[in-house]
């Protein structure tokens, strides 16, 4: 596949890495020094970008990349309030489009885990639940995407908490995610059911970005060659 990379920071070299020993070709790299560089007769050849900005720029991005009939995988976080906006322009468009906070393969079978522990602590309400994630101080969103999926699946699979605060919480009903900056971390997840009594964690710790990166690549095969909307359950197999 030609593959335009949208952003080429840490992550952005690091999917590079990885895309080309698959035997993808890198041919595009757009960042702050040349952004001229993303317009339509660039993208003519290009089968698949993949999209790691940030919060503030990702959804004009994705929209530019629709727009050039460019299918287009998304890693940046903290501009979901605009997602609905993609979904339909993919849609009027008949364009792809594949969104995660988390590309890891290791994360989404996390996500699954979570899920179902949620669901098994329904009514177990001595149980207190609470969420820490770690990351490197160049991140520039916290919580984190991961952190937030997180907190929304036990919300939606846990009745005794109502939402999730970033701050000590101010009642039980509210669901603490401790975030912590420390450098060099590629990322930690943890999810802490405790009582009196015992402790419950399940843990996700990355020791490099190269799982992300992985994902993200992975992604990008499968959205290639098709139409619509995806997630990493699609490209991982896990049906709904």
């Amino acid at each position: 596949m030609n593959i335009a990379m949208i952003g080429y920071g840490k992550m952005g070299k690091t999917i590079e890495q990885v895309a080309v020993s698959r035997g993808h070709h890198i041919k595009l790299k757009i960042d702050l020094n040349n952004l001229d560089d993303f317009n339509q007769i660039n993208f003519n050849d290009i089968d698949v970008a993949i999209e790691f900005t940030g919060p503030h720029t990702a959804y004009n991005n994705i929209l530019k990349c629709l727009e050039y009939k460019t299918p287009v995988v998304c890693g940046s976080t903290g501009w979901l309030e605009h997602i609905s906006d993609v979904e339909n322009k993919c849609k009027s468009s008949n364009g792809s489009f594949l969104y995660a906070s988390n590309f890891s393969v290791g994360v989404n079978i996390f996500f699954e885990v979570n899920k179902k522990l949620a669901q098994l602590m329904e009514g177990k309400n001595q149980y207190d639940i609470s969420i820490r994630e770690i990351h490197h101080t160049q991140k520039k969103d916290a919580p984190s995407g991961t952190a937030i999926t997180i907190a929304e699946q036990i919300l939606s699979n846990n009745t005794s908490k109502q939402h999730w605060v970033n701050d000590h919480p101010s009642s039980k009903e509210e669901l603490y995610i401790k975030s912590e900056r420390i450098d060099p971390y590629p990322g930690l997840h943890e999810v802490t059911y405790s009582s009196e009594i015992d402790e419950i964690q399940i843990i996700h710790n990355a020791h490099s970005r190269d799982g992300f990166a992985l994902g993200a690549v992975l992604a990008a095969e499968y959205v290639a060659n098709r139409k619509g909307i995806f997630t990493m359950k699609d490209v991982l197999g896990f049906g709904n």
